[in-house]
């Protein structure tokens, strides 16, 4: 069976605190008419702490979209191979043992993609498959999950790498003064991480079955403008309230396993903000420590995109993991709108009898 190993995360070494985030807004919005609602929805994310790619003086310019894309690659080549080669170490592989490499990032552009250049310069086999996925925003980690799964069922014996990359505030556009946009300068930060998949062995979460759900008619929820200037982020004011429709869907699919999504040991989920982990708490009637994971990663690093369920479950693992057999629930949530769901049990190698 496929085991998703102990994640490895990194995250930038410039930080930006909340109380430094509102007072930017203060500033630099002082005429906004809607200044203090973006204040105490920025406030209300919870967010302590974010990381981001470049000193903040810098992250407020706008040189343009070439000179961010430019940034985004050679950050992406100075920092991802030393995230991947822990992720490897953690799950006691080599870049030869690895079969298929799933890259994910909406924050920037690169063809061919990251995956050409990792296997060139970190001397994975040039037979490689690669799979990179640039458009599920948010929702890509739990894509990278599960198709890492589906890939490790076809082969059972393969092990498959996932590569999450995303220096979200290299997308900060200044002229961008909605409401929406201005609560999305103090949500997001920047943060990389890559986990293994092993088809046989290693210790971690057994995948047992994955599913995708989109809400229909939600397609322009949370997109993307793109313009000369890049990416220009839009979040609709629907989207919080998202968990009502989905939760039925993780109700769904454990049920087709025979769980019950609200009785389960652990879940790992992603938080696009604290109240996507209220509802789920509401609408599956579930403690809300269970989001504990989730809920650190908010408060701590802000909504890193498609790392953030990866860095969730490297908390979970930093906390010891789960008893041998522990049920789980694994969940992205991105554009679609759109979730990404996987269960799965814990494995530990060394507790067979637990």
């Amino acid at each position: 069976m496929a085991t998703l190993c102990r994640p490895s995360v990194s995250v930038p070494e410039h930080v930006i605190t909340m109380e430094e985030t509102l007072e930017l807004a203060r500033s630099r919005h002082a005429d906004h008419p809607q200044l203090p609602l973006a204040l105490r929805l920025i406030e209300n994310t919870g967010v302590r702490t974010r990381h981001i790619v470049q000193p903040i003086e810098e992250t407020l310019k706008h040189p343009g979209f070439e000179e961010r894309n430019k940034v985004y690659q050679a950050e992406a080549k100075a920092r991802v191979p030393a995230v991947i080669q822990r992720a490897l170490d953690d799950a006691e592989l080599l870049t030869k043992d690895i079969d298929v490499i799933i890259y994910v990032s909406c924050t920037g552009f690169m063809m061919p993609s990251l995956t050409a250049w990792l296997i060139n310069e970190m001397g994975f086999d040039s037979t490689t498959r690669q799979i990179p996925i640039a458009q599920l925003g948010c929702a890509a980690g739990g894509a990278a999950i599960n198709r890492a799964h589906d890939f490790c069922s076809a082969y059972p014996d393969a092990n498959a790498l996932i590569v999450a990359c995303e220096f979200c505030s290299l997308c900060y556009q200044p002229t961008d003064l909605g409401v929406g946009s201005l609560l999305s300068n103090g949500l997001f930060g920047d943060g990389i991480a890559a986990a293994v998949v092993r088809g046989q062995g290693g210790e971690g979460v057994e995948l047992v079955r994955n599913g995708s759900y989109l809400i229909p008619k939600t397609e322009e929820w949370i997109m993307y403008d793109v313009r000369a200037t890049g990416f220009h982020f839009l979040l609709d004011k629907r989207v919080p309230g998202t968990m009502e429709p989905l939760a039925p869907a993780l109700q769904e699919l454990a049920g087709l396993h025979g769980w019950d999504a609200s009785d389960l040991d652990f879940y790992i989920i992603h938080a696009g903000g604290p109240r996507i982990l209220d509802d789920l708490s509401k609408f599956l009637q579930v403690d809300p420590h269970a989001f504990r994971f989730s809920r650190a990663t908010l408060t701590e690093y802000g909504n890193i995109a498609s790392a953030v369920v990866l860095d969730a479950l490297r908390r979970m693992f930093d906390e010891g993991g789960a008893k041998h057999r522990a049920r789980g629930l694994l969940a992205g949530f991105g554009p679609g709108i759109t979730a990404e769901m996987a269960l799965g049990h814990w494995h530990s190698p060394d507790d067979r009898t637990a």
